[in-house]
Formats: structure tokens, C-alpha cells, sequence
């Protein structure tokens, strides 16, 4: 059976059957199960990798069915990572999968991505790829990068020597990150579906020809391919020295780096609460609660509450006119992100929460 399930890998030259053996010795560790982990987890199980990891805490929702095509609405409220590697070994039993619950942290980080020869990094906000960035730079760890916004996709390999001996990372390429008003993600911005499917699936591409040792990888490269031209660039990527001394060095180093302070989406002085303090709060009259979501996203709230989208926050800022404010959003990243913009025009003016979990931890 196995023969005829890679008998066309087995055809191609440079590859055959001592190609395929390196692909079912291989172990690789994809962070995110969402639009760019689904098509990369896809192709990688149908390709033969021996063991894959899937790490994500997060719950299907409605509106993921635009481009994470590994689920439907059965899957609705039920854990991406499960749900996931059901789909997965149903395509092909013959590999090792296991499942992670849970988001990938300073404490568990080394830990998880020790067990794996490589790393894809699906995630969608920068504290999450500089800390998987770092982790890998820490352990020796290959890591293939990859980030959709609208209609343009990007993809990398870091951690990786190239045929002169330099070897770049995430940090090289963005020193710092930008500010939550400058980043929006795939929420705010939107993507087209099938974006994330095409860059994915180039992921899972980079990963086959690194193990395999097959073509040119993407190392010390960023590809860009803009969707609505069809056309695609790459960059090369030098290696910024002066960044070292941004970077932690050493395992402990990493487990004492805060990267949502260091990534703006974590304030000392915003609070975030849990769902009885919530309400406690959305009970008092002289607190402002805001909807951070863009309009149309649902479950709709059952209690009073304004509307401001973070794509305009910054503009109508004026209209927020209470000193105690609690944000909200669909899972809690984007309210931190809003409190980020409200802090930045109140100081201390004003006392900010954010709800934990966003309203998908009230229903």
C-alpha cells in the first residue's frame, strides 16, 4: 500500500524512494491550525511525513470556513487541533499525530518544539512568531515562516545556513514589531480565502524540499506573491548584527522575555478580566463597553454595548467619553490591541480592561 500511495514521489528524479524514507523519518511541529496550517497539515500528512505535531488552543468558528478548509459546521465550537488531526488520519493513517490544546508560551515552548526536526509557524500575530522565532534560534531548530494580509502572502525559511555559512531569523527581517494600530490582523484586514491556501501549501513545499534536500529552499529568502497580479519576488535576507542584543540568548533569557509587552499587546496597567468581573462592570452605568469587532460579526451581544470597530478605533476615539472602559472582541487579541490605541490617546486618564477570551468565553 505504501508503494502505490507515494508511487508518484517514487517517479520523480532527485527524489524516488530515498526521498520519500527521509520524509517518513522526519517529525514536524505546525503552530496554528488555521488558514495557513490547514492546506500546510494537508499536504504534509499526504506527503508522508512520519510524525506531525499540531499546537492550537483555539475553537472553530463560522467565519474560519472561508479559508480553513479542514473543517465544517459540524466542527463549529470544537478545539481546531482535534478536529484537525480526526481529518488527517483519515487521509492517512499510516502517520503519527499528536495534538497540543494549548498556545504555545516562554514555559512550554522549548519543551514542545524540542521533540520536532522542524518547525512551520502558522500563527497570526508577531508576539507568537518572535517567540517561536527565538525558541528555534535557542534549540537549533529550522523554521519556516509564512504571513497572509489581504490579498499579498510571504514565505521564509530561517534558522537555516545557506552554501556561505549565514544563517537569518525572523529578527533579521523585523527588528521590532510594529504597533498594534499598524498591524492589523486577518480580522480587521481581511483575506481572501484562498490566499492562506496558496501560501500554505507553499510552507508545506519549503518543509518537503529542506528534508528531502531537493531544489532551491527559501533560505535567508522571502518570496512575496501579491493574488491579484499573480506575480510573486523574492527577496535575499542579510543578517543584522546590531539586532543580537534585542534577541535572548540563552533557555533563560527566553523563559524571562514578556513578548506581548515587547509586541505592544500587553499593557502593566490594562487589566485583563475574567467573565464574572465582566459582568460585574457591564452592570455599572458609568462604564463604557466596546465591541472592537468589525460589524456583522457574530454571536451578538445580549447587553448594552457600543460599537468601534479597531479598523477606525483611532478616529473615533473622541467618542468615548466614561473614564472606565472594558473592550471586547471575538477571542481577546484584538480588545488588547484596542486598549493599546486607547491607552496611547489617555494615559492614565482612563482605567482600561479587556475581557479574557474575548465573548466566545461568555456563550
Amino acid at each position: 500500500m505504501k508503494d502505490q500511495r507515494y508511487s508518484r514521489h517514487y517517479s520523480l528524479k532527485d527524489f524516488g524512494e530515498a526521498g520519500q524514507l527521509k520524509l517518513q523519518q522526519a517529525s514536524v511541529l505546525v503552530i496554528g491550525a488555521g488558514g495557513l496550517g490547514c492546506p500546510a497539515l494537508q499536504y504534509l500528512v499526504a506527503a508522508g511525513i512520519g510524525t506531525i505535531g499540531i499546537v492550537d488552543d483555539d475553537v472553530v468558528s463560522l467565519s474560519n470556513l472561508q479559508r480553513q478548509v479542514l473543517y465544517t459546521v459540524a466542527d463549529i465550537d470544537l478545539h481546531k487541533a482535534t478536529c484537525a488531526a480526526a481529518m488527517l488520519r483519515k487521509l492517512n493513517p499510516e502517520i503519527n499525530i499528536h495534538t497540543y490544546i494549548t498556545r504555545v508560551t516562554t514555559d512550554n515552548a522549548l519543551t514542545l518544539l524540542s521533540d520536532y526536526d522542524l518547525i512551520l509557524d502558522g500563527t497570526d500575530n508577531f508576539a507568537s512568531r518572535y517567540l517561536i522565532n527565538d525558541a528555534c534560534v535557542i534549540l537549533g531548530k529550522p523554521l519556516v515562516f509564512a504571513a497572509v494580509y489581504q490579498y499579498e502572502g510571504q514565505v521564509a525559511i530561517f534558522n537555516v545556513e545557506d552554501h556561505e555559512g549565514i544563517k537569518t531569523n525572523y529578527r533579521d527581517l523585523f527588528e521590532t514589531p510594529p504597533s498594534a494600530a499598524d498591524a492589523p490582523d486577518c480580522n480587521v484586514a481581511g483575506v481572501l480565502g484562498v490566499l492562506p491556501g496558496i501560501i500554505g501549501s507553499m510552507q508545506a513545499a519549503e518543509v518537503i524540499k529542506l528534508i528531502a534536500g531537493i531544489g532551491k529552499p527559501l533560505i535567508n529568502k522571502l518570496m512575496v506573491f501579491n493574488l491579484l497580479s499573480a506575480e510573486s519576488f523574492t527577496v535575499k535576507l542579510t543578517k543584522a548584527i546590531e539586532v543580537s542584543e534585542l534577541a535572548p540568548k540563552t533557555a533563560e533569557e527566553f523563559l524571562a522575555t514578556d513578548y506581548e509587552w515587547f509586541c505592544g499587546t500587553s499593557l502593566s496597567d490594562v487589566e485583563i478580566i475574567d467573565e464574572s468581573r465582566f459582568y460585574e462592570l457591564e452592570a455599572d452605568e458609568g462604564v463604557a463597553i466596546i465591541d472592537v469587532r468589525e460589524f456583522g460579526e457574530y454571536p451578538t451581544p445580549e447587553f448594552e454595548y457600543e460599537q468601534l470597530p479597531l479598523s477606525s478605533l483611532a478616529e473615533n476615539l473622541s467618542s468615548i467619553d466614561k473614564d472606565t472602559i472594558v473592550v471586547f472582541c471575538q477571542s481577546g487579541k484584538r480588545s488588547l490591541q484596542a486598549a493599546t490605541i486607547i491607552k496611547e490617546k489617555f494615559g492614565t486618564s482612563k482605567t482600561i480592561y479587556s475581557l479574557e477570551g474575548g465573548i466566545l468565553n461568555l456563550y
